[in-house]
C-alpha cells in the first residue's frame, strides 16, 4: 500500500520560512517524479514544484519560482519543500504527490498517489 506522509506545516509570519518533508512507502520512490501541490480555501488545486527521479530536474510554478526549493532523498525516500519569503498567498494546505511514471509534468493529473496534506497558515 502506498503511502505519503507531509510533515512541518504550520504557522509562520510573512516573509519567513518554512520546510516541508514528505515520506514515501509502497512505491520505487527513486523512479518517480514527485510534486509539490497546494489548494487554498476555495481554490482549485495548484502545482507548486516538482522533481524527476534521478537527474533531479526541478520544475516550479511562477508564483514561487525563486523562493521555494524541491529536493529528494532517494535513500530515505524522502522529498522537501523549502519555502523562503512567504507571501500570505502561500497559505494552503501542501500535498506531496507521486507520477504515474517520470515525467517532468505541472498537469495534476499525471500524479497518481497524494498525502493527505499539511496546512501551512501564514500571517500578514
Amino acid at each position: 500500500q502506498v503511502h505519503l506522509i507531509e510533515s512541518g506545516g504550520t504557522l509562520v509570519q510573512a516573509g519567513g520560512s518554512l520546510r516541508l518533508s514528505c515520506l514515501v512507502s509502497g512505491l520505487t520512490f527513486s523512479s518517480k517524479t514527485m510534486a509539490w501541490i497546494r489548494q487554498a480555501p476555495r481554490k482549485e488545486s495548484e502545482f507548486v514544484a516538482g522533481i524527476t527521479s534521478n537527474d533531479e530536474h526541478t520544475f516550479y510554478a511562477a508564483s514561487v519560482k525563486g523562493r521555494f526549493t524541491i529536493s529528494r532523498d532517494n535513500a530515505k525516500n524522502m522529498v522537501f519543500l523549502e519555502m523562503n519569503n512567504l507571501k500570505p498567498e502561500d497559505a494552503a494546505v501542501y500535498f506531496c504527490a507521486a507520477s504515474r511514471g517520470d515525467s517532468a509534468s505541472v498537469d495534476l493529473t499525471s500524479y497518481g498517489y497524494w498525502g493527505r496534506g499539511t496546512q501551512v497558515t501564514v500571517a500578514s
